[in-house]
């Protein structure tokens, strides 16, 4: 099958008029990612710090202090206010003042100094179970801490040697060191941004032709199934990669998140990902031929799934296996972890040419099944 460029450049130029005179168009192929990146850089955080906490002190001691003023030192909690008894703890967590509570018991300060146990009551409001886990497991390291600093402490009034623990673990983070959920999230909308203007812009061009009653007119001309997809794909692989770049230099201004891997390798992991959502959206608006028949099932089967079922913002370790198996499928997964190597990794085509090859794979099937389902409109 001859693929003529003349054909493909008028195809092309007529949907740039469209767009040029469909405002509404433009507006979801620029407005909304940039509005995405925003919102989700500025105010999706996965991360934990200040903790509010509230704290009941009834033993008004030096230690009972001195454990308050290091919790609240600490960047992972922020004590809001002193209760005056325990049972004002459930209205501050109730109202939201509070999401954890501290309750230090009289005698306190004599039990430690007696060397006797010495309990501490810490109470979590457990509707958000992630935050109050997580909550949870900063309060037990900071008791953990406390109680090394109270070992010392003895030790040295004891006139003893310091005892050095058994395992002395030497922890690193590598690829995201300061452990900022924005150092993904923000380059991980990028899989979002592409999915929504290549897949679904396009789920509507070929169902606005059907609605409007110029399909018929359209397979009449000299012109074959590919030349008419690529024409009509073209513009809208220009705005995703004009997103792509937008996005890029947006992390890197306003969030300083800079790609560690070279800038060709994202340049061609993205074009390939276009291609992916380009031949999904248009298979879409092929077999539906209603633009809101085509805009509804563009977002059940192509924004919610990059954004819920890719490993984006929830863990596909934690989901169902139903589920899991689904994400294999989903063409914004193998994105997803070519942002990573690209971003935080700093691996090259040799780590990520799996990835490269499943969407490779995914393009060539949606693009014959594209390309069959227009020939049997006849074109």
């Amino acid at each position: 099958m001859p693929v003529r460029l003349r054909n493909i450049r008028a195809v092309a130029r007529k949907e740039i008029y469209h767009l040029l005179r469909d405002f509404r168009s433009l507006y979801l192929a620029f407005f909304i990612p940039l509005f995405l990146i925003l919102l989700f850089g500025y105010a999706l955080s996965l991360d934990v710090n200040n903790i509010e906490t509230v704290v009941v002190d009834q033993d008004r001691t030096d230690l009972s202090r001195d454990l308050i003023l290091r919790l609240d030192a600490s960047s992972y909690f922020e004590v809001k206010a002193y209760l005056p008894d325990a049972g004002k703890i459930p209205e501050s967590l109730d109202h939201g003042r509070a999401v954890m509570a501290i309750v230090i018991p009289p005698g306190w300060t004599g039990d430690l100094r007696a060397d006797r146990e010495t309990p501490l009551q810490v109470l979590f409001d457990g509707s958000d179970p992630n935050f109050a886990d997580i909550s949870r497991g900063y309060m037990q390291a900071f008791i953990e801490d406390y109680n090394r600093k109270l070992l010392v402490d003895y030790l040295d009034r004891a006139g003893m040697e310091k005892v050095n623990p058994p395992v002395d673990a030497r922890i690193r983070v590598w690829f995201n060191e300061d452990l900022e959920s924005r150092n993904f999230i923000v380059p991980g909308i990028i899989a979002v941004i592409i999915m929504i203007v290549g897949a679904m812009l396009t789920s509507l061009i070929i169902a606005r032709e059907y609605e409007n009653g110029t399909m018929e007119t359209l397979l009449s001309i000299p012109v074959n199934a590919v030349e008419f997809l690529l024409g009509k794909s073209a513009p809208y692989f220009l705005i995703g990669l004009v997103d792509m770049l937008i996005a890029v230099l947006m992390g890197q201004v306003l969030f300083g998140i800079v790609m560690k891997s070279g800038f060709l390798l994202m340049a061609a992991a993205s074009s390939l990902y276009l291609f992916v959502a380009l031949s999904l959206g248009l298979m879409i608006s092929i077999l539906t031929k209603s633009q809101l028949v085509a805009n509804q099932v563009a977002v059940l089967v192509t924004y919610l799934p990059s954004l819920l079922l890719s490993d984006f913002v929830f863990p596909v370790e934690n989901m169902p296996v139903a589920l899991k198996a689904v994400t294999f499928i989903v063409p914004a997964t193998y994105f997803i972890r070519i942002l990573k190597g690209v971003f935080l990794q700093a691996v090259g085509f040799d780590y990520l040419w799996p990835s490269f090859a499943v969407l490779g794979l995914m393009f060539a099937i949606l693009g014959s099944l594209t390309v069959l389902f227009l020939k049997r409109e006849g074109m």
